[in-house]
């Protein structure tokens, strides 16, 4: 449950970034914010497989590029849901789907399943040095 709520909580803040950084997003309310990031997150857990998975030809044929088209309809349909979040046009969705997908990966990096913040370092290879 707790690595639930971190995950909501990483999904807010890149929806907040998402309206900091493109003209298109706004974001009237704190609570306007929370509620587009746990509908987008509700939607990205229960629609957005089933749109994968009737879009793979396009998802091919695309490389892959299409997946940002399916979170750009996604997050225009929060916008359309949720008062008080608002997304000017396709491109504003496009790069606003862009900006929350990095904002996302990148912390969601960060936690476990359990919901514990990690850290990952890699440790060197080479021997340690034995002073006599």
């Amino acid at each position: 449950m707790r690595g639930l709520l971190i995950r909501f909580a990483i999904t807010w803040v890149a929806v907040f970034l998402a309206g900091y950084i493109i003209p298109g997003i706004h974001v009237d309310t704190v609570g306007a914010g929370m509620a587009a990031a746990i509908l987008l997150a509700l939607l990205n857990a229960i629609i957005r497989p089933i749109l994968y998975l009737v879009s793979i030809p396009l998802i091919l044929l695309t490389l892959g590029l299409f997946t940002v088209v399916i979170n750009a309809l996604l997050l225009e349909l929060v916008a359309w849901l949720v008062q008080g979040f608002y997304v000017s046009g396709f491109w504003a969705a496009f790069w606003g789907a862009v900006v929350i997908s990095i904002v996302s990966t990148i912390l969601n990096l960060w936690v476990s399943g359990e919901g514990r913040w990690e850290i990952v370092s890699r440790e060197s290879r080479r021997p340690p040095r034995v002073i006599n």
